[in-house]
């Protein structure tokens, strides 16, 4: 591999043209110009100095790309690709799509909450958020003494349960047996 700059002379340019006039490659112009000159350049450099000399690509003449011959282009009017009719598989469930709804507001009338800041929460103040429904509204929390082992005081706590959802009594696997008669 050369690393400097590589300048041909007018007489390896000539060189390379009639190498490639009798029909040889790159890579035996490239051998045939080293061995004749005492120079070290590539197939590479062979093809693209050729390039700069408007020898290869299209512009070649016919003698030298009769070397190898054409694929010959096979004929569109074949008929071997139809287009079929495309169905989506029946295994594929088709996925209902539903009205929005607008959610109710769920706040809790039986507490007027402290509207405290997260900065000025305490570890056991409830955390249950008002606010922030709109751009720009500030957020608050409740702010009320918390129920033990909750986030919450006994009125948000009860709040954010839903019906089906076991209260803080029946998380004790024992009690829950008991209750469902297992026990």
């Amino acid at each position: 591999m050369q690393s400097e700059s590589v300048s041909w002379s007018h007489d390896h340019s000539e060189a390379l043209r009639q190498y490639l006039v009798q029909g040889m490659s790159y890579a035996e112009v490239a051998a045939a110009i080293n061995a004749k000159y005492k120079t070290s350049y590539s197939r590479n450099a062979t093809i693209g100095r050729a390039k700069r000399m408007g020898l290869s690509g299209p512009k070649w003449p016919k003698s030298l790309s009769t070397r190898w011959p054409r694929r010959s282009r096979r004929s569109k009017a074949t008929g071997l690709h139809q287009a079929r009719e495309r169905h989506a598989p029946e295994y594929f469930m088709r996925i209902p799509v539903f009205e929005r709804t607008k959610a109710p507001k769920l706040r809790s009338v039986e507490i007027v909450p402290r509207h405290l800041s997260l900065l000025d929460l305490e570890d056991c103040d409830c955390k249950y958020p008002y606010g922030g429904d709109e751009d720009g509204e500030a957020i608050t929390f409740c702010g009320h003494p918390r129920q033990e082992d909750s986030s919450y005081c006994t009125a948000h706590f009860h709040l954010t349960r839903g019906p089906c959802t076991p209260s803080s009594e029946w998380s004790d696997t024992a009690a829950l047996l008991r209750l469902l008669g297992f026990a």
